[in-house]
């Protein structure tokens, strides 16, 4: 096995790995005719009252008409493939529906020059249990 190995996300028992969210995505764009460039998850991490849910930041090729209804689609396509995730989020019991912010053109690309990470080898984490890399990028959004 080689690849995005340890990519996954298990925050609240969902055990969402690459190949679904990978999996998740292609179905969204089909049907929305979008086209993704790069994205990352991480969890939102419960909060006293508040319920968990996934972070997703995608960078657009093609961007969706709309983006509620591309998380909306993403959100019943990860629950189609992934038992565990749509366990979690039957009736908003542990995870709430995903949240989905659109970055701006070179966000990722800008984030790897700044790391000094240019070049094949270097890849964008994708899903993340921690949110380091995911507030690294917010924080970069208005900047680029």
């Amino acid at each position: 096995i080689t690849g995005r190995t340890k990519h996954y996300i298990n925050a609240f028992g969902e055990e969402l790995i690459i190949e679904n969210a990978e999996e998740a995505l292609k179905k969204v764009c089909k049907k929305t005719k979008a086209e993704i460039t790069d994205y990352t998850v991480a969890p939102i991490f419960m909060d006293g009252k508040s319920k968990g849910a996934h972070e997703w930041v995608i960078e657009f090729k093609q961007a969706p008409k709309s983006i509620d209804y591309f998380t909306e689609l993403l959100d019943n396509a990860l629950k189609s493939i992934n038992s565990d995730y749509e366990a979690k989020r039957y009736h908003d019991m542990t995870l709430t529906m995903p949240t989905v912010h659109q970055a701006e053109t070179g966000l990722f690309y800008e984030w790897l020059r700044q790391k000094g990470k240019l070049g094949g080898q270097h890849k964008v984490p994708r899903l993340s249990n921690n949110r380091e890399f995911i507030e690294e990028l917010l924080a970069m959004r208005s900047k680029v």
